[in-house]
C-alpha cells in the first residue's frame, strides 16, 4: 500500500513539516528555478522556502527559453550564486548598498552543484545578472545530505542568509523552522 503524501509539502504524512511552516512577507521577490530532479528529492528545501515566502515563485525546469526567462525576470534582479572563476564578471550586490536597496528579485537555482552549473551554462541571461554571494566559513545544518563543495548551504539556508542580509528587518531566519524540524525528524529516524 503506498504511503499517504501531504499535498502541500509532498512528504509522507509521518514526515510532514507543514506544522512548522511560517509565512514571511518580503519586498524582494524570490524566484526559485528548481531542477526537475530536486522536485522529487525527499528534502526539497527549495519548495520549503517557497512555502514560507509570501513573495516567491517556484519554477521547475532545467532550461527555459530566453523569452520565458525574460518574462520571469524583474528589471532589477540578482542571482544568488558564488562568484566562481568560470562565470563572467558581473556587479556584486552588497547588503546595504544602493543596488541592494533597489533589488526587486533574487533568483535562486535549486539543484546539486553539478546540475546548477549545467543550468547556468544553458541560461546565459542568468550568468549576466548581478550576483549575491557569501564569503567566509559557513556550515550547513543539513545532516542527511552533503554537498560536494566546501562551505555549502542548502537552498533554504542560502535564501534565509541572503534575504536576512538584504532585508535585515524581515526575520528571514524563521524560514529555517521547517528545515530544522525536518532535520530533527531525519536524525531521529536514523537512530
Amino acid at each position: 500500500m503506498p504511503r499517504e503524501i501531504c499535498p502541500t509539502c509532498q512528504r509522507p504524512r509521518n514526515m510532514c513539516y507543514c506544522g512548522a511552516l511560517v509565512r514571511i512577507p518580503s519586498r524582494i521577490k524570490v524566484l526559485i528555478i528548481q531542477h526537475p530532479q530536486e522536485q522529487k528529492h525527499p528534502f526539497n528545501t527549495g519548495r520549503m522556502a517557497h512555502l514560507c515566502l509570501d513573495s516567491s515563485e517556484l519554477v521547475i525546469a532545467e532550461t527555459l527559453s530566453e523569452e520565458s526567462l525574460k518574462q520571469l525576470l524583474k528589471p532589477r534582479s540578482a542571482l544568488l550564486y558564488p562568484s566562481l572563476s568560470w562565470l563572467p564578471p558581473v556587479a556584486a550586490i552588497e547588503p546595504g548598498s544602493p543596488q541592494g536597496a533597489a533589488l526587486e528579485q533574487l533568483v535562486v537555482i535549486d539543484a546539486t552543484w553539478r546540475k546548477s552549473k549545467k543550468m547556468l551554462h544553458l541560461q546565459p541571461l542568468l550568468q549576466q545578472l548581478p550576483r549575491v554571494s557569501f564569503s567566509g566559513d559557513m556550515s550547513s545544518n543539513y545532516q542527511v545530505r552533503k554537498s560536494s563543495m566546501e562551505n555549502s548551504l542548502s537552498t533554504i539556508e542560502s535564501i534565509a542568509l541572503a534575504m536576512q542580509q538584504l532585508e535585515p528587518e524581515g526575520g528571514f531566519e524563521r524560514i529555517l523552522q521547517p528545515f530544522n524540524d525536518m532535520v530533527s525528524r531525519q536524525i531521529a529516524n536514523h537512530r
